[in-house]
């Protein structure tokens, strides 16, 4: 499982659009070969046919796809956009942190959303994200040592 790893994440990226913002995130998926370019098309079909379901929080947006719409190793990604965008929760928006998840099954699911729990559940952790300059500070976050 390849969880928010240095090519996973990117910070201040342009997006004008929830499309724009998801297949960002997405992207890293798909250029670290962890999910084919079809997944990211997936998870966009997903949030235009039921919605911003996956904008779970404030200013968080989770957006995945069905791991037989291409996923080829459970993996998580992370962009924090430039410009939040309005991803059209009432509650939630609007979105400034995405994260793309590709399960492909619902264990790994389960282990990265319990991971992604974890970390967002603290608002200092969520501030630190919207802050950070670099992916050390997001590194340390996350407890991994290299």
């Amino acid at each position: 499982m390849k969880f928010l790893e240095e090519n996973l994440v990117a910070l201040d990226v342009a997006a004008a659009t929830p499309e724009e913002a998801i297949r960002a995130a997405g992207g890293l998926l798909v250029s670290e070969q962890l999910a084919e370019p079809r997944y990211v098309e997936a998870m966009i079909e997903s949030y235009q046919k039921n919605g911003p379901y996956f904008v779970l929080a404030p200013q968080i947006a989770l957006p995945h796809a069905r791991p037989e719409d291409g996923v080829k190793e459970a993996s998580a990604s992370f962009v924090r956009l430039q410009n939040p965008v309005v991803f059209g929760s009432a509650a939630n928006d609007p979105v400034e942190l995405v994260f793309a998840l590709g399960a492909s099954s619902s264990d790994e699911h389960l282990s990265m959303m319990k991971q992604l729990v974890m970390l967002l559940n603290n608002p200092a952790h969520v501030e630190k994200l919207k802050k950070a300059t670099s992916y050390e500070e997001i590194q340390q976050l996350i407890g991994r040592n290299k």
